[in-house]
């Protein structure tokens, strides 16, 4: 039912939206600006979606996120701004020649601000309250917030260029020169980042109130809206900036925005290098306890490695066994952010059932995956020895170990070139295992078995020596029923 209802509710402002701009443009207009509107969307797009490759958003929260920036922020705006506008215009002196500039300068620098990115918090928050599983942290309130400011900028780009094509034909203006030409190159060559940047100072305090415990409620509240008014100060200081001559505007474009910009920039990628650190640290207990293989937290904590293992996937096995190798990547992010959550007491009473369901979908696509995994992690160099992370208060037994599927967990070491040898002539990854897994029935789940035991492990039988010329037998089958690859 709320899926409907926001369907009809955007679908009737589109089409609001759309009557009000083909109104102000003309039909010709209206074709030139969104002609012209939608060159720089598939660009912000993709580098939102090269963001977000951590742990992907679903297509259909991203095309909301579009929609409502596109439709309904946008028609709030126009609406609000004009009634502003005209109450403006009654309160400043009409009878001064500068009583309009006035009017529209004011309500550009301090309402416009206010109104439009009320507008667009909203497609986040709404998100936020009801998508909150797919809302994990900082990269998340960033990318949500900057497709919506891209759709957002999508209509208002329409708007803005299809007057401007209007005014070229009343004045016989046309090529570089022409108004449409300026606004084409400051609006979508110099700052198509522009409404991106500013929403997306809501978007990391959404991320910051996401990532917080549940004991932490005052953060989880004051930060959002102090990050909202931040991107109401940035709007209304790059609305001022126009004000301020050409010059003034570069010098404002030059030593605010980009610093800013570049901020913004740097904080994201830092955020999503922690949330690969993030994916190993918390399926570490699912290793041990024998859901995965000793290579996977590795693996799954790069980016280099989970593309290796879709290419191995799909050189091997072909296009299926890629999207397989795909899909295992996704639930086990899934899985790690949901365990980070549990930790934070954040998780919800449907914890165990949802971490049952990511674990029944991993054990169906563990042959083909797993083996993938196992030689992509060549490509890691092992990471630094970091402390286990700990439960919030009061939110969850520690620590909370899952019932392995093998009755054991794995013994295993790096570098030794004994055992299982992943590396050749000495050196590389060496996986030793305590006991083979045999892959038959998946196993009864019990979530809040007691933790393994760390010990005592059974010895390993001494291996060859890794530089012998004897070719070492990889332990895990690649592919259900495959040979054994030989390295």
């Amino acid at each position: 039912m709320r899926a409907t209802a926001l369907t009809g509710l955007l679908s009737l402002s589109g089409l609001i939206i759309l009557a009000l701009v083909r109104e102000q443009t003309g039909t010709k207009g209206f074709l030139v600006g969104l002609g012209l509107a939608v060159l720089p969307v598939p660009l912000i797009i993709a580098v939102f979606r090269w963001l977000d490759r951590v742990d992907p958003k679903p297509w259909r929260n991203l095309a909301f996120a579009f929609a409502w920036g596109a439709c309904a922020a946008t028609l709030v705006a126009l609406i609000a701004n004009g009634f502003a506008t005209e109450w403006l215009m009654t309160t400043v002196d009409s009878s001064s020649p500068t009583g309009q500039a006035d009017a529209d300068t004011w309500g550009a620098t301090f309402i416009a601000p206010f109104v439009e990115e009320s507008a667009k918090a909203a497609a986040v928050l709404l998100l936020f309250l009801f998508r909150r599983r797919d809302f994990n942290g900082l990269v998340d309130g960033v990318v949500v917030a900057g497709i919506t400011a891209t759709g957002f900028a999508f209509t208002e780009n329409i708007l803005y260029l299809g007057s401007a094509f209007v005014s070229d034909q009343t004045l016989g203006y046309s090529g570089i020169r022409s108004t449409t030409a300026a606004t084409f190159f400051i609006r979508a060559v110099m700052s198509p980042f522009a409404h991106p940047l500013f929403t997306a100072m809501t978007g990391v305090g959404f991320g910051i109130a996401a990532a917080a415990a549940r004991h932490q409620r005052v953060r989880r509240v004051l930060i959002p809206i102090a990050m909202l008014l931040t991107a109401m100060v940035l709007h209304g200081v790059w609305n001022g900036s126009a004000t301020l001559g050409g010059y003034g505007f570069l010098i404002v474009y030059a030593l605010f925005m980009v610093p800013m910009f570049g901020l913004l920039t740097w904080l994201t990628l830092w955020s999503r290098t922690k949330e690969l650190r993030t994916i190993r640290e918390q399926l570490a207990a699912y290793q041990a306890a024998g859901w995965l293989t000793p290579p996977e937290p590795l693996a799954l904590s790069s980016m280099r490695a989970r593309g290796i293992a879709r290419d191995l996937a799909r050189r091997t096995h072909g296009a299926a066994a890629a999207r397989t190798v795909g899909e295992y990547t996704a639930f086990a992010t899934s899985l790690a952010f949901l365990r980070r959550r549990a930790y934070r007491g954040t998780a919800g009473p449907d914890f165990t059932t949802h971490e049952k369901e990511l674990l029944d979908r991993l054990w169906e696509r563990r042959e083909t995956a797993q083996p993938a995994l196992a030689h992509a992690a060549l490509s890691v160099p092992l990471p630094r020895p970091r402390q286990a992370p700990r439960p919030a208060p009061g939110t969850m037994p520690a620590p909370f170990w899952p019932a392995g599927p093998y009755g054991g967990g794995y013994a295993y070491d790096y570098g030794t070139g004994q055992g299982y040898g992943y590396g050749g002539h000495g050196s590389g990854y060496g996986y030793g295992y305590a006991a083979q897994p045999q892959y038959g029935a998946q196993p009864t789940y019990a979530p809040w078995g007691a933790p393994p035991p760390q010990g005592p492990q059974q010895p390993r039988t001494p291996q060859p020596p890794a530089n012998s010329a004897t070719p070492h037998t990889s332990p895990v089958p690649y592919g259900p029923g495959g040979p054994e690859s030989r390295l």
